[in-house]
């Protein structure tokens, strides 16, 4: 991953509030865990009014809300006034997150064809072979890599053992407070010794989040997970690189070690990322028809299961299987 240093929110207000000129190429989002904030339930105009109250309690730039209304399933959209000028902010409905999306200009003047929330497939020149390597890599509640996992769980589950499929996690961890660590060296546990009960427990995990009832639900077994945890932990130095807020990325994120090989060889920045066949997949759908068709162009021979019809529409951000948003399609943690 990048060294460059990624500055926070506070920062970037304090050094030169509310910069309008940062243009980037294609969409991207920036995802900050404000622990401040309530838990899951709060309403549109708590969630503003928290983020105004976060923001002006740090000094610097002082801002006030104009609106709060809803924007896709998971997300709200702020409309701030700050020195003069409006300013549109989106944070999670369950008021953990700051997302702040940046478009490409070059494609402003030019009217949006409506899609709905039907996802497009994209072309991918990735490399045809006999059994595809598929790799995708998240922090496991990140609620963008959870949508990205809820995608392409049905596609996997069709698959089976034609691909050679792994869940990765991205070497360093946005989420410590909720036990991002540990969730993580238990799925890279049961992925390693217990391959054949980890979609099954990742289902369940997905639902709610409930680690504990999940491992009971599919069956872990016991030993084995600690067996492999207490390796694994001594061979990355995951907890104590946990315990040491020294090592943190820029001081806030602690290392997650177990992957860092390939997300250094990928150049994985975040929470999706989407590689196959060694081929780093950027802008990717979050639907399981994005995915299947993806890898199914990734064989060199395809099989039948590739004529399967699996849903074209993104699954919700987060935890939880109801609902739909393709607005969050391009979000990352990061």
């Amino acid at each position: 991953m990048t060294d460059k240093k990624k500055n926070n929110l506070t920062e970037l207000i304090r050094t030169n509030p509310w910069i309008l000129s940062t243009f980037v190429f294609g969409v991207l989002a920036i995802v900050l865990i404000f622990t401040s904030f309530g838990s899951a339930g709060v309403s549109s105009d708590s969630a503003g009014n928290n983020f105004v109250d976060f923001i002006n309690s740090r000094g610097g730039a002082q801002i006030e809300l104009v609106s709060a209304e809803e924007f896709g399933s998971d997300l709200y959209e702020l409309t701030l006034l700050a020195e003069g000028q409006e300013v549109p902010a989106h944070v999670t409905k369950d008021g953990k997150y700051f997302v702040q999306v940046l478009y490409d200009l070059s494609e402003a003047e030019e009217p949006a064809t409506p899609t709905g929330d039907v996802t497009a497939p994209i072309e991918y020149d990735v490399p045809k072979v006999a059994k595809p390597v598929v790799d995708l890599f998240i922090m496991s509640y990140c609620p963008f890599g959870t949508q990205a996992e809820k995608g392409i769980i049905p596609v996997l589950e069709l698959l089976g053992d034609k691909v050679d499929a792994n869940i990765r996690f991205v070497n360093y961890a946005m989420h410590p407070t909720y036990g991002e660590v540990e969730e993580q060296l238990n799925q890279y546990c049961i992925q390693e010794e217990q391959k054949d009960k980890y979609l099954p427990y990742l289902r369940c995990f997905l639902t709610e989040g409930d680690s504990e009832s999940c491992l009971a639900e599919a069956s872990i077994d016991a030993d084995m997970l600690s067996s492999c945890y207490e390796e694994t932990d001594n061979e990355f130095n995951v907890l104590a690189n946990l315990e040491d807020t020294s090592s943190w990325l820029n001081g806030r994120y602690p290392k997650f070690m177990v992957d860092n090989d390939l997300n250094l060889e990928y150049g994985v920045q975040g929470s999706p990322t989407f590689v196959v066949n060694g081929i780093k997949l950027d802008k990717h759908g979050r639907d399981s028809a994005s995915y299947l068709k993806t890898i199914c162009d990734a064989f060199s021979d395809s099989p039948e299961e590739c004529l399967a019809e699996v849903s074209n529409v993104a699954p919700s951000s987060g935890f939880g299987w109801e609902g739909q948003d393709a607005s969050a399609n391009s979000a990352t943690c990061a």
